[in-house]
C-alpha cells in the first residue's frame, strides 16, 4: 500500500524536500528490512492484550501427548495460552499491506496462502482447544479432513502459478521456463555463452501437472512439518525466524533487476521476475516470529497453535515453489524435514513391527528430551542446526 502510494507519487516526492525520504520505500532491500521490525513491533504491541483474552475464553493447551513420560515432562504447560498463531498471522497480513507491492501477483497469492491455511488452523485450534469444544469430546479436525483441503488447496495454488508464469513471462529469455525449472544446488541454471547469460542446456522444465505435483508435496509437507515441530517452547518459531530470513535473502536474488544487472543470472540461479517482493513476506514472517518468542521463550506465556504454524510453513512451501528453490527449503528447513520424518518412520515402524520403536518419542525432539537434554537445551542446539544449514544451503548458490 505505501509502496503504491510512493510509486503513484514518485515525481512529486522527488521535487519534495519534506517528502523527499519516503522514496526510500521504492527500493526492495529497505522494504523487506522495514518489514521484519515493523511486525515485530506489531506482535509485541499486540501480545499481551491477545494472551488476556485467550486465558479469560479458557484456551489453553491440553498437554496430552499420549505418553507418561513425555506428559511428565511437559505438565507445566497445561493451560498455557494457545491459538497466539493469530497474532503472527494478523502482523503479518498487516505488514505485507503496507510495505509489499500489492500489484504483484505473487504477494496477493501470499496473502490468500496465508489467510486460507490460518483458518485451517483456527478451526484446528478451536475445534480442540475451547472448552465448549472439550465438552463434546471433538479433538479438532480429524486428520483426513486437515489433510483434504491442504492438498486441494494447495493444488489450485500451484495451478493459479504455472499459468501465470505461462502467461506472464512469455519472453526470449525464456522466463517461463525458468518459473518451471527444477533448480538442484550446484547445477546452473543459466550459463555464459559469448558475454552474455543464457539458459542452460540442461535444464529440467517441468510440465504443469508435475509442477503441481511438486508444489502440493513442498506446501502441504511444509506446512505439516512447521506443525509438527510446534512442541517445545521457542522451538517453531526460533527455527521459522532463521528459515525465514534466508528466504528473504533468497527471493532478492530471484527477483532483483537493476538496470542491465539480473542477480539471478550472474549467480546461474533461475531469475523469477517481481518474485522479489516476496522478500517482504519473508521479512514479515520473520519478524512476527522473533515478536512472538518474545512470549514464546522458555516458559511459554503463549503457544502459536495450528492457527500459526499451518500459514507458516504453508507460506514457506509458497515461497520456494514461487522462487524455484524447493531443494534448498529441504535443506535450509532441515530440522523441519528430520521432525517429519521422524513421525513417518516412527509410525511406520511401529505398524510394521507391531509395537517396537525407533525413537524414544516422535517427534524428535521428544527422543533428545527424553535422553536427557533439557527443554532449553534442545531448542538452542535445533537453533543452531538450523543456522549451519542455512548457512550451508545459500553457499551452495555461489557454489555452480
Amino acid at each position: 500500500m505505501l509502496y503504491l502510494f510512493v510509486d503513484y507519487f514518485r515525481d512529486t516526492i522527488n521535487a519534495s524536500g519534506l517528502l523527499g525520504p519516503l522514496s526510500v520505500l521504492r527500493y526492495i532491500e529497505f522494504r523487506a528490512v522495514l518489514s521484519v521490525i515493523l511486525s515485530f513491533v506489531l506482535v509485541v504491541v499486540a501480545a499481551p492484550r491477545t494472551i488476556d483474552w485467550l486465558k479469560r475464553k479458557k484456551i489453553g493447551d491440553i498437554a496430552d501427548f499420549g505418553r507418561a513420560d513425555v506428559n511428565e515432562l511437559m505438565k507445566a504447560k497445561s493451560n498455557t495460552p494457545t491459538m497466539g498463531g493469530v497474532l503472527i498471522a494478523a502482523s503479518i497480513f498487516i505488514t505485507v499491506l503496507l510495505l509489499a507491492n500489492l500489484a504483484s501477483y505473487y504477494v496477493v497469492m501470499a496473502l490468500v496462502c496465508l489467510t486460507c491455511l490460518f483458518f485451517v488452523g483456527l478451526v484446528d485450534d478451536w475445534l480442540k482447544l475451547t472448552s465448549a469444544a472439550r465438552k463434546t469430546g471433538r479433538q479438532g479436525l480429524l486428520s483426513w479432513e486437515k489433510m483434504l483441503f491442504q492438498v486441494a488447496f494447495a493444488g489450485i495454488l500451484c495451478v493459479f502459478i504455472s499459468k501465470y508464469a505461462e502467461g506472464k513471462f512469455i519472453t526470449g529469455d525464456s522466463f517461463s521456463d525458468m518459473a518451471h525449472s527444477l533448480n538442484v544446488p550446484g547445477v546452473k541454471t543459466w550459463v555464459k555463452q559469448a558475454g552474455a547469460f543464457v539458459p542452460s542446456p540442461g535444464l529440467i522444465v517441468l510440465g504443469t501437472p508435475l509442477f503441481v505435483l511438486v508444489g502440493i508435496v513442498v506446501i502441504v509437507g511444509t506446512s505439516n512439518a512447521v506443525n509438527l515441530t510446534d512442541g517445545m517452547d521457542g522451538l517453531a518459531g526460533g527455527v521459522t525466524v532463521i528459515v525465514s530470513f534466508a528466504f528473504l535473502v533468497l527471493c532478492i536474488i530471484a527477483g532483483y533487476t537493476h538496470e542491465d544487472f539480473v542477480m539471478a543470472k550472474y549467480l546461474l540461479v533461475p531469475h523469477i521476475p517481481l518474485s522479489d517482493e516476496l522478500a517482504v513476506v519473508a521479512g514479515a514472517m520473520m519478524g512476527s516470529c522473533l515478536g512472538f518468542l518474545w512470549f514464546n521463550c522458555s516458559p511459554a506465556q503463549v503457544f502459536m497453535g495450528d492457527t500459526g504454524s499451518l500459514p507458516l510453513g504453508g507460506l514457506l512451501g509458497y515461497i520456494a515453489v514461487v522462487i524455484r528453490q524447493e531443494f534448498l527449503l529441504f535443506i535450509i528447513g532441515g530440522v523441519f524435514v528430520m521432525e517429519a520424518v521422524s513421525v513417518l518412520l516412527q509410525v511406520g515402524y511401529f505398524k510394521f513391527t507391531k509395537g517396537k520403536r525407533i525413537f524414544r518419542c516422535a517427534p524428535i525432539h521428544h527422543h533428545f528430551h527424553l535422553g536427557g537434554w533439557t527443554e532449553q537445551q534442545t531448542v538452542v542446539r535445533f537453533w543452531l542446526l538450523t543456522v549451519l544449514l542455512a548457512a550451508l544451503a545459500l553457499a551452495t548458490v555461489k557454489l555452480r
